[in-house]
Formats: structure tokens, C-alpha cells, sequence
């Protein structure tokens, strides 16, 4: 064997060895609803974990043994670093110490729908400035298929280190479903994928040592793909029953009684429901990560564009029936009060990124409409030009011309919603109520 060889299988012998006896310092780029669960799982593994984020407010309550994600547990989180096994900070250069870094930073879309990958080239720069011989760097970033080839890759390898020689590179994506009581980061099947089989390998064996099942794939780009296939598929199918939604508009048929019925079928259909749009960190915005590298090879994604217009529609089509509601009874939008129940984009968190509860305010607003709101998980908003606080339940009810039911959180008691509302209009068929005064998507 030449002494190139032996360097080669001395570097990853050596990590390999790290990685199983659980020795391996690791880092985790990126402390928010991706990030801090991982930084847990690989702790409670036995590994000693470096958070590093630009935020100081998140890296003081991590030292401080407090959890700001609602799925990380606060005293899971105070066990290690009591036992010193998870230490978080600002400085960057902490990276020269670790074995092993995931990079969890977010991955916006653009106001024009391309890419925007700031988060994850400032995180790369950050790694090769302290990349060293015998450390492995897994991007877990939602990105297009191709990013970790064409983008990172080259960025490690201006140095004189090769990738599956020096070190090793992989993508896997999170998989992270908030407020999911069931499937959390250690039982979700991790998929990775490596620019070269040793680098899978590689990054395999580190989840292995800490999450229940670990899908190896054949390529980082396979990797990426799988994430886009996965959020294009809800996206795509959500679209198709928000259009079947608005088609029993007109027709004057029951949705839901409709794809209750169907979903009694045991095979070949899968039930989806309508809504008032789309929310959270991936399913409104993965999919046009998809359409724009699609779109770089000369392929036009007419799937992912028509369903992203349909479910951009949405919010129109809820504040069309307040309108009609509204009208219905004598009233203008215009003047009236509406009360909105529940603004994070899903049921019972505490996230309000890209939730269609902001475009349903804005539409009513524009109407006239003096709109409140209230959230037992969202006690102010802050953003996209709106700012408001979060009122009583009752209160928001008692002075409501409408109630307009977005996000169906466990909290409201939806028997006394009904009773004490004048009009409702239910988009999540919360309430499965036929009253006359209740109007369902």
C-alpha cells in the first residue's frame, strides 16, 4: 500500500474510531427547530456538542440549559450541558476544534421565488476557513439538487484536502416535523448521501450512532432530490384538494364529507384536505427550489408552478367567502369586525413564517375590514407590516361580526366557539359543524 493510501485509510480509521466510541467533538451550525434537536440527540448519544449561532440571545439560553423549541424539552436540554456535553456560541472559529459539523441554516426563497443561499455560503466559509484533515461536514439545509456538488465541494477543495480522501462531505435533509408528538429527530429515517461513497459511509455511521434508522443513498444530489420529491408531493396534492375545494364551491357539495368517503377506500388514495393556503419552512417554499434548478435545464415545471398558484389563491378565496358571508347577512366587509382563531401556520406551534393567516389579514384589511386575532402560541405579530397582539378568545368573539377559523389549534373549544359566535367561517372543518351559521371551506 502506498503511503498515500495509508494516510487515506489512517484519516478515516481514525475518525471512524471517534465516531463510534463517541469521542468525536461535534458541531452544529444553526440553532433553531433543526438544529438544537440534533445538538440533543447527538449529546444524549455521548458525543460532546459545539452549537454555534450568530444569534446571542439563543447561545446564552442554550449555556443556560433552556429550550426556546417547543420540541426540545427543557430538561432534556439542561441534562447535557449539565453533563457538559453541549456548549453554544458565537465564534466561528470553534469549528477548528470539531470532528464533525451539520450545518442547519435557513434556506429563504428570494421575492422573485430563486434561491437564496447567503445562510448556507456564510456557514461554508465558516467551515473551510477552519476546515482540517479527518472532519466530516453534512449540509442539512434545504437546497436544489446539485448544491453540495457545485457549491460547497469546490469552496473545501481550494485547499490542498480532497473530499473522501481528507475529509468527508454528504447532504442530508431535515426532516424535522414541528409539533409532531410522534415522529421527532431520533425516530425519523435519516436519509444521507456523499459526493463519494465514502463520504455516505461516513456520514452514516455518525447518525447511526445516534438516530434509530439511517437511509444511505447513492449521491448527495439523490439526497437533496429526496427532500424536494417528499415537500413537492404535499405541496402539489394540497393544491389539488384546495382546486376540488373551490370546484364544491360552486357546485355546492361537501368537501369534506367528500374526501372523508374516499379516504374509506384501502388503497390507491391518500387523503389531503383543503385549507386556507400554505404555510411553515418548506412546503411553500421547497418546491420552487425544484422548479428553479428544473427550470436551469431548459425543463418547465407546469406541476409545481399551477399548484403553487392554486394555493396562492387561497386567502382570496377565504376572504371571498367572508364576503359572501358577510353579505349574506347584511353586512359590508367594510367596517366589520373580524376575528381570526389561530395564526402559526399549523396546528398548535408556535411559528407564523409564511402562514396564510398574514395574507388573510392583509386581503381583509384592504377590504376595510378592523380585523383582531387570537392565538394561546402567537402572543404578538411582528412582521410583513402587521402589528398586533393577541386578545382574549372570548373577548375577539363577543365583538366579531365574523370569526374566521384559520388555524385549528387543540386549545380552542370549538363547542363554545360556535355557540358564541355570530357567523363562522370554518377553513380547517374545526368545528364539524352543519349549523346555519357556520360556513366550512
Amino acid at each position: 500500500m502506498s503511503e498515500a493510501a495509508v494516510a487515506v485509510a489512517s484519516a478515516a480509521g481514525i475518525l471512524s474510531e471517534k465516531i463510534r466510541n463517541r469521542t468525536a467533538k461535534c458541531g452544529v451550525i444553526g440553532l433553531g427547530y433543526v438544529g438544537l434537536p440534533l445538538v440533543v440527540e447527538l449529546a444524549e448519544a455521548g458525543f460532546p456538542v459545539t452549537g454555534i449561532d450568530l444569534n446571542v440571545d439563543k447561545v446564552n439560553r442554550i449555556n443556560e440549559g433552556q429550550s426556546y423549541v417547543k420540541d426540545v424539552p427543557t430538561e432534556a436540554l439542561a441534562r447535557v450541558v449539565e453533563q457538559h456535553k453541549v456548549r453554544a456560541t458565537t465564534d466561528f472559529s470553534a469549528l477548528a476544534e470539531v470532528d464533525t459539523v451539520n450545518i442547519c441554516v435557513p434556506t429563504p426563497l428570494r421575492k422573485t421565488k430563486d434561491p437564496d443561499l447567503t445562510y448556507v455560503v456564510e456557514a461554508a466559509k465558516a467551515v473551510a476557513e477552519n476546515l482540517h484533515s479527518g472532519m466530516l461536514i453534512i449540509l442539512e439545509s434545504t437546497t436544489y439538487p446539485g448544491t453540495t456538488d457545485e457549491l460547497l465541494l469546490p469552496m473545501f477543495e481550494r485547499t490542498s484536502l480532497q473530499a473522501g480522501r481528507d475529509f468527508w462531505l454528504c447532504f442530508s435533509p431535515e426532516r424535522v416535523d414541528p409539533g409532531n408528538a410522534v415522529y421527532q429527530t431520533r425516530n425519523i429515517p435519516k436519509v444521507v448521501g456523499g459526493v463519494t461513497p465514502a463520504c455516505t459511509a461516513m456520514g452514516a455511521l455518525l447518525y447511526r450512532q445516534a438516530l434509530q434508522s439511517v437511509v444511505p443513498v447513492s449521491s448527495a444530489r439523490v439526497a437533496e432530490m429526496v427532500k424536494l420529491l417528499e415537500n413537492t408531493f404535499r405541496m402539489i396534492n394540497i393544491g389539488l384538494v384546495n382546486e376540488i375545494a373551490m370546484m364544491c364551491d360552486r357546485m355546492g357539495a361537501d368537501v369534506w364529507e367528500i374526501i372523508d368517503a374516499a379516504a374509506t377506500k384501502p388503497f390507491g388514495f391518500m387523503p389531503f384536505y383543503p385549507g386556507p393556503g400554505l404555510g411553515g419552512h418548506c412546503i411553500p417554499i421547497d418546491p420552487f427550489y425544484l422548479s428553479w434548478k428544473s427550470r436551469q435545464t431548459g425543463f418547465e415545471p407546469r406541476f409545481i408552478e399551477l399548484a403553487g398558484y392554486i394555493n396562492g389563491q387561497m386567502p382570496h378565496f377565504v376572504v371571498g367567502k367572508v364576503q359572501s358571508a358577510l353579505n349574506d347577512r347584511y353586512l359590508p366587509l367594510k367596517g366589520s369586525k373580524i376575528h381570526i382563531l389561530g395564526v402559526a401556520y399549523k396546528r398548535d406551534i408556535d411559528d407564523i413564517r409564511e402562514s396564510p393567516a398574514l395574507d388573510t389579514i392583509h386581503l381583509l384589511r384592504k377590504g376595510g375590514a378592523q380585523v383582531t386575532y387570537s392565538d394561546p402560541y402567537i402572543r404578538s405579530i411582528h412582521e410583513d407590516g402587521i402589528e398586533m397582539e393577541s386578545v382574549p378568545v372570548e373577548a375577539g368573539i363577543a365583538g366579531a361580526d365574523c370569526v374566521v377559523i384559520i388555524t385549528d389549534h387543540a386549545l380552542f373549544d370549538y363547542n363554545a366557539i360556535v355557540k358564541q359566535a355570530r357567523l363562522i367561517v370554518d377553513t380547517r372543518n374545526a368545528t364539524r359543524s352543519r349549523a346555519a351559521h357556520v360556513i366550512r371551506l
